[in-house]
């Protein structure tokens, strides 16, 4: 899974319109057009040798600029902080190689969640991890008990995400 779709499926499960999706890259620090954002959700279909299918996007998107939209998605969510009024929090300049894991945790802010509503989530989908594992999922790498998110979980909090809130709401 790539980021295009984690972008993808996010815009499913939080219901966000084009213009929302545009204004947290831009308080994300990294503008996009109209036209932009559309190739960035939008596939192109690879046949890659035997049958096997493999998703393209228009537009690839790295994992900091996925970062900073997710860092816009929060202050599009929850405002800017006191502290720091109406601007872009700074790009992390060191590699991001838990992509998952940070989604998680941003999502958890930007959302307003507690463990016991990702609990309930994942239950959506009937995946079923305990507090601890959410806990270790939520976890900075280097810290102990951390443990990487895989793409299977992340596939399913999203797509229970979607139900979930379209259920509340």
């Amino acid at each position: 899974m790539n980021n295009n779709d984690r972008l993808l499926r996010l815009r499913y499960a939080i219901d966000l319109k084009d213009t929302d999706l545009i204004k947290a890259f831009e308080l994300g620090g990294v503008p996009v057009t109209k036209e932009e954002a559309q190739a960035i959700l939008t596939k192109i279909q690879d046949k890659q040798g035997d049958n096997e299918k493999k998703n393209i996007y228009e537009k690839p998107i790295n994992n900091q600029v996925f970062d900073a939209f997710l860092n816009g998605l929060i202050i599009l969510a929850r405002g800017p902080q006191k502290d720091k009024p109406a601007q872009a929090m700074p790009q992390k300049s060191k590699e991001i190689k838990h992509i998952n894991n940070v989604l998680l945790k941003k999502l958890k802010i930007a959302l307003s969640m507690t463990s016991e509503d990702i609990l309930a989530i994942f239950a959506e989908v009937e995946l079923y991890p305990s507090k601890g594992e959410i806990g270790a999922f939520l976890r900075r790498e280097g810290q102990r008990n951390f443990k990487p998110c895989g793409d299977e979980y992340m596939r399913n909090f999203l797509k229970g995400l979607g139900i979930y809130n379209r259920r509340k709401g």
